[in-house]
């Protein structure tokens, strides 16, 4: 039988009006109709697969309670996630998948349902293997083994769930995809919707949308202060002016001396986009661009960004943190961003580089302040002589750990 599109559109919006916080998240996923899919999947770009046979027996209320469910997977980043406990706790093949799906099932659904999307028959929740609500996906997965669950074999919530490729998707080359940055704006959307409507959403979504971008971590306040201090030095953003004579001239009869007044300082923002800088640490950057901004007294004219891989890109004005459009996802040479970031004009009081320090730093201290906010990462064996070699930045940087 064809698609229902109407039926399903039709869901779509009963979702959008009983969580009209997630509205944006909804209306950004792409559909795509796949008969081989069971039910409904997502992958991890944002492409949402629909199986016509599912639709047709499925009411439009329960229907839009599907919609919310597997939007979730890919705001809380259910793939990302998975890909890092499989990898951590080494745990491949289509079991292992099944038990993610299972445990990011039992994350989401013990809150997305009731107050107009009833849970559809069948759906995992944590009281079938007797477990509490209200844990995480890798909580759920350290409790307990989920063999009890083997009546959920037919589960199936497509790579946004886990992280696994499926055979009906389209992949990171596939049409109607959204970019890494897309994702993390969608994201970001959503997480300001949920805060911006206190007791509307449910403890789970309020918990994820302070801590999507958020985390409670002393970083935040560490990384402020070294900002703070590169662009409150003595000398940066003085200028001279007579509207207002400085006290000084009454003891100097017939003499008029300026006061000294002071302009907020100009930041530049360098911001690593190689492909070995996630998501989730281009949003927190992205969200630290707006703390900067906000820094500066709300003058975005005076903070630039710049992408920077393996060559720098055009310093960007901001417009809104949300909006900007990160490009890269090659190597890494923030040289390049360095020089990019030196020959703007006006010349920067301030330069803030978000990296992993992956990459070969300039030779000499730039002219003006530098803080780093740095992605950690483990000790790896490189191209040094110590197998435990960690890239760190050069010393005249003003280094702040992030996360």
């Amino acid at each position: 039988m064809p698609l229902d599109r109407e039926k399903l559109l039709a869901a779509r919006l009963h979702a959008v009006r009983v969580r009209p916080y997630l509205a944006d998240a909804l209306f950004a996923l792409h559909i795509v109709e796949d008969r081989s899919v069971p039910t409904m999947a997502v992958d991890a770009h944002w492409r949402c697969y629909v199986s016509p046979g599912f639709v047709a027996r499925m009411p439009v209320e329960e229907l839009a309670g599907v919609w919310v469910h597997e939007v979730a997977h890919l705001l809380r980043d259910h793939h990302v996630r998975g890909e890092r406990y499989a990898h951590e706790h080494e745990a491949y093949g289509p079991g292992e998948r099944l038990r993610q799906n299972i445990a990011a099932d039992f994350e989401i659904n013990d809150d997305i349902y009731g107050d107009g999307l009833p849970r559809p028959a069948g759906a995992a929740v944590p009281a079938m293997l007797g477990l509490s609500d209200g844990l995480l996906m890798e909580e759920y997965l350290g409790l307990a083994s989920l063999s009890g669950a083997a009546d959920l074999s037919w589960l199936d919530c497509g790579s946004g769930a886990d992280g696994y490729a499926r055979p009906w998707e389209l992949g990171p080359g596939g049409a109607d995809g959204l970019s890494r940055q897309q994702r993390d704006a969608v994201r970001f959307r959503v997480a300001e919707a949920i805060r911006g409507r206190p007791g509307s959403a449910p403890q789970g979504w309020r918990r994820w949308a302070e801590q999507a971008f958020h985390p409670p971590q002393p970083w935040r306040q560490l990384l402020g202060a070294a900002v703070r201090s590169a662009v409150s030095v003595p000398g940066t953003g003085g200028d001279h002016t007579y509207r207002r004579p400085s006290r000084r001239s009454a003891s100097l009869p017939g003499v008029l001396l300026p006061s000294l007044r002071r302009t907020p300082p100009r930041v530049c923002v360098v911001i690593d986009t190689s492909a070995s800088v996630s998501d989730a640490e281009l949003g927190s950057a992205l969200l630290e661009v707006a703390a900067i901004v906000r820094a500066v007294g709300g003058r975005r004219d005076l903070v630039s960004v710049i992408s920077c891989d393996a060559a720098a890109r055009v310093a960007v004005p901001i417009c809104r943190a949300e909006g900007i459009e990160l490009v890269g996802g090659g190597g890494t040479d923030l040289r390049a961003g360095f020089a990019r970031a030196l020959r703007t004009a006006p010349r920067p009081d301030a330069i803030v580089v978000f990296t992993d320090a992956q990459t070969p730093w300039p030779a000499e201290a730039p002219s003006c302040r530098t803080v780093v906010g740095l992605f950690p990462r483990p000790p790896r064996a490189d191209d040094e002589e110590d197998p435990g070699y960690v890239p760190a930045p050069p010393e005249w940087a003003r280094v702040v750990t992030i996360g």
